[in-house]
């Protein structure tokens, strides 16, 4: 039976109100979306893309921690206010 891996997405809402989503332990591991569920939709075929690139390929799977990944921390967000003259 397959592993099953648990990534943490990072995912924002750009000026234009498209999704993007990123998955910080496996470079280069980004997409977009129309709507919330849509990105959902395409940063899990991303995910599965990078795996199915990592067994296959020695040098990309080197760059993977997998370990750091399983560890649930959330750091948070937030604004920072500063005053800028043009």
């Amino acid at each position: 039976m397959p592993k099953v891996l648990n990534f943490k997405v990072i995912i924002e809402q750009d000026e234009d109100g498209v999704f993007i989503a990123l998955a910080p332990a496996l470079p280069g591991c980004h997409t977009q979306g129309d709507t919330y569920e849509n990105v959902l939709k395409n940063i899990k075929e991303a995910i599965e893309l990078c795996l199915e690139e990592a067994r296959n390929n020695s040098a990309y799977k080197s760059q993977i921690n997998l370990e750091e990944n399983t560890q649930d921390k959330f750091l948070g967000i937030t604004n920072i206010p500063v005053r800028f003259a043009c």
